[in-house]
């Protein structure tokens, strides 16, 4: 009979269902685990699942039961994959769930900093409205999408969603050319082109050695026009006292971010320093969830594991075995 532990429970909401597995098992769910319980609780396990609780090589060499860890979500950092290739562990993770999710709440960004939603709304609880003696005020910008340049770092399936709801705001979707690269095809709009000629820049890319640290106060400078900065992807991809020397210096119009370097983040981060600010949003890592994505990830978990244990593994990592 296998035994499969769930390290971090409460990454998915209590309201989605996470439904049993229909082969013979022993589940136990832990709401979070902290570093120095991870080797306890996995004793004996043979499915491990965790979304971002860490299993690196020191800690997966003392659990000679496991033969699967399931991933609840699509990065697979949290994993050291080079053992588990070595010791025939399989990995999985979660795709696809996000396609309507991460795009929205992109746009959600986008609109409340293109039109200064936060602000007006700030203006409006401060009793602004009234003391203008009219029946609207200007104290921020408003700008319209229509005729817009996006400018999207990241090709994938979130890039490719998030351009076809900039195109159906009327917008002009550019697709960078990955950072010192060239020759990659007419989908892609060169790396400088794209910050110096963008009136939006959001950011679909994996963090990895590559893209850590991609934009710093060097492509900040570049940005001519001034653009909205948004990203919905993975903290470390910008420089985040970059940003807020970008912002200081009026060479960005705003940022929307949904994730930092370490999440949460402490109360001296450079985001949490700046988040309120009426040209900065700062959300906490929800940009994927959607009670229907959640709800799709834990249908896919469960799928990954019953197709394991079937013998028809899904979802597999590269460099899995």
């Amino acid at each position: 009979m296998h035994k499969i532990v769930f390290l971090d429970r409460a990454t998915i909401a209590p309201q989605i269902t996470l439904r049993r597995p229909s082969f013979a098992h022993e589940l136990v769910e832990h709401q979070q685990t902290r570093p120095d319980e991870v080797q306890e609780r996995l004793a004996g396990a043979t499915i491990a699942i965790t979304n971002k609780v860490a299993l690196p090589g020191a800690i997966l060499e003392q659990l000679p039961d496991l033969r699967l860890i399931a991933v609840a979500a699509t990065g697979t950092d949290c994993v050291d994959k080079v053992y588990c290739q070595r010791k025939d562990i399989a990995v999985s993770n979660i795709r696809g769930y996000a396609i309507s999710t991460v795009p929205e709440h992109t746009f959600a960004l986008i609109l409340a900093l293109r039109r200064s939603i936060v602000g007006f709304r700030e203006d409006v609880l401060a009793g602004e409205w009234q003391k203008a003696g009219q029946f609207c005020f200007f104290n921020h910008p408003i700008r319209d999408l229509r005729g817009a340049r996006l400018g999207i770092i990241g090709e994938g399936v979130l890039g490719q969603r998030v351009a076809e709801l900039g195109r159906a705001f009327g917008m002009v979707p550019l697709f960078a050319a990955h950072k010192g690269r060239s020759g990659l095809g007419p989908l892609y709009t060169p790396w400088d082109d794209v910050l110096e000629t963008s009136d939006v820049i959001t950011l679909h890319s994996p963090l990895t050695p590559e893209t850590k640290g991609m934009i710093g106060l060097p492509e900040f400078r570049r940005m001519k026009r001034k653009p909205l900065i948004v990203n919905t992807a993975r903290g470390g991809l910008v420089v985040e006292e970059d940003l807020v020397t970008a912002l200081d210096e009026g060479l960005i119009s705003g940022a929307g971010f949904d994730v930092t370097v370490s999440e949460p983040p402490p109360m001296d981060n450079p985001l949490m320093r700046i988040a309120g600010r009426p040209n900065v949003i700062l959300t906490p890592h929800v940009a994927w969830a959607s009670d229907e994505a959640q709800q799709t990830l834990a249908d896919q978990l469960v799928d990954n594991i019953e197709n394991f244990v079937r013998g028809t593994p899904s979802n597999l990592v590269l460099g899995a075995y």
